[in-house]
């Protein structure tokens, strides 16, 4: 597959939405959570409720970065005997429903125990367009980026708070896609407040590459979707819609609520 044509998904969201003055509204779910709807219809909801990407966490028993909710959620999926394979096929299945960019996030681990050429192979096939391999860092991320390049899977790496100009600079050349930005130290979570140096932050990260800037870690609520989307290309809701989908995945309007929640994120993306 020839580098140009990798990630045209992505591409072509980012370039959408740009023209449209809009951020990029990203969702996160965990495979597997909750176990009241699949993966793949969850998968399809999101995308035709408004989120311009979906993530789609791949549970891994050691998780690093993962707050209480994510935490949680993996550990249900994981008791539900989620793994992999399944995962892809559920992507896969979604893949012929969609046209939405679907990127997953997990631990390098497990793509490794999985092997790595082999992951990024059945990634591709299964019509994912970019990883999120949270525990590998650029300095030892060759053998998979050999193996995501030629696949056309794109590999996103995180900038946390504490990233110098120069380790933003390496992460910006080494990413494709588009960038994660951590908005906070510590791990994920809902919060009631994004942090106050966020915009700062984002304003060094512009000035040193021109890459898509999608910014996760504590956003819950539209005016935080909103303030996000003032200085970056799009605003990932994590732990707020996995805690959302595990407490009220039994109630009878269940999908119904959820449209109308992404769809209330989705609409702050707007930039005035």
């Amino acid at each position: 597959m020839a580098t140009a044509a990798l990630q045209f998904r992505l591409d072509n969201v980012f370039a959408s939405l740009k023209s449209k003055n809009e951020a990029a509204l990203v969702t996160f779910i965990t495979a597997g959570d909750p176990q009241t709807v699949s993966t793949e219809d969850l998968i399809v909801h999101l995308a035709q409720s408004g989120a311009d990407i979906i993530e789609v966490g791949i549970p891994y028993s050691d998780p690093l970065a993962d707050g209480p909710s994510i935490q949680a959620s993996g550990q249900r999926s994981l008791d539900n005997g989620t793994n992999p394979a399944i995962v892809l096929q559920d992507i896969a299945k979604a893949r012929a429903r969609i046209n939405t960019p679907i990127v997953i996030m997990t631990s390098y681990n497990l793509v490794y125990c999985y092997g790595v050429e082999r992951f990024a192979v059945d990634a591709a096939a299964a019509g994912i367009d970019g990883a999120i391999l949270t525990d590998l860092p650029p300095e030892e991320a060759a053998d998979w980026k050999r193996a995501a390049d030629s696949a056309g899977v794109a590999t996103i790496f995180l900038i946390a708070p504490t990233s110098t100009p120069e380790r933003i600079r390496l992460i910006s050349e080494q990413s494709s896609g588009f960038i994660y930005v951590v908005s906070r130290t510590g791990v994920t979570g809902a919060r009631n407040e994004m942090p106050v140096e966020l915009h700062a932050m984002l304003q060094t990260i512009r000035s040193i590459t021109s890459k898509p800037i999608c910014v996760g870690f504590g956003i819950s609520q539209p005016d935080h979707v909103s303030l996000v989307a003032a200085d970056a290309d799009g605003a990932v809701i994590g732990s707020a819609l996995v805690d959302y989908l595990h407490n009220k995945s039994d109630a009878p309007t269940f999908i119904e609520d959820v449209r109308s929640l992404v769809s209330s994120w989705k609409s702050a993306t707007q930039r005035s």
